[in-house]
């Protein structure tokens, strides 16, 4: 279908067709090693900050976050749907298939992208660890479904805009970087 779309020229339903193929083969393939790498990934970085606050303490091989607070603890799991690979394989399946880009554009692209949604992700558990330390359990609810998921997502349209919407801006941003790297 995809070479079918190509060959008559509808450069747009090739990138729909293609991008949410491309999503459903990285989303099954995710299982379980992925999910694996990105769910320690995840803990590792909140293990790191929570060591240096001592805000939380963390269990990368379990997924546990347990986070202090003078009222009464609470234990969060990363799993799943907080490893960011749902955002990162949407990203990854929108990016191939975008036909603006050049194969280096979209490899640094994919690199930017990936580190940005990464550390999207440790800013909104650290809000979620921030919030229930210094206000108790009972933000929980708050810290983790409402705000922390209002600023991830606001840190990922962030990037599809700067990457997808405002190609002229992305561009210098990939053209900075790229003489960087002819200087050294």
């Amino acid at each position: 279908m995809l070479s079918v779309l190509k060959r008559a020229k509808l450069t747009a339903f090739s990138f729909i067709v293609g991008s949410v193929g491309m999503f459903f083969i990285l989303m099954a393939l995710s299982m379980p090693y992925w999910i694996w790498f990105f769910t320690h990934a995840v803990i590792n970085g909140v293990d790191w900050l929570g060591s240096i606050t001592h805000m939380s303490q963390c269990f990368p091989k379990y997924g546990i976050v347990y986070i202090n607070n003078n009222l009464n603890p609470v234990t969060m799991t990363i799993d799943y749907e907080c490893s960011g690979i749902i955002e990162t394989a949407a990203y990854t399946s929108l990016l191939a298939f975008y036909p603006t880009y050049s194969r280096q554009e979209k490899v640094f692209y994919l690199v930017f992208g990936t580190l940005w949604i990464y550390l999207s992700n440790i800013i909104r558990l650290m809000i979620v660890i921030l919030m229930v330390h210094f206000g108790g359990a009972s933000l929980f609810y708050l810290a983790h479904s409402i705000l922390g998921r209002i600023i991830f997502y606001f840190l990922v349209i962030t990037l599809y805009y700067n990457v997808f919407t405002y190609s002229r801006l992305s561009q210098g941003i990939y053209q900075i970087f790229k003489e960087r790297i002819k200087r050294t």
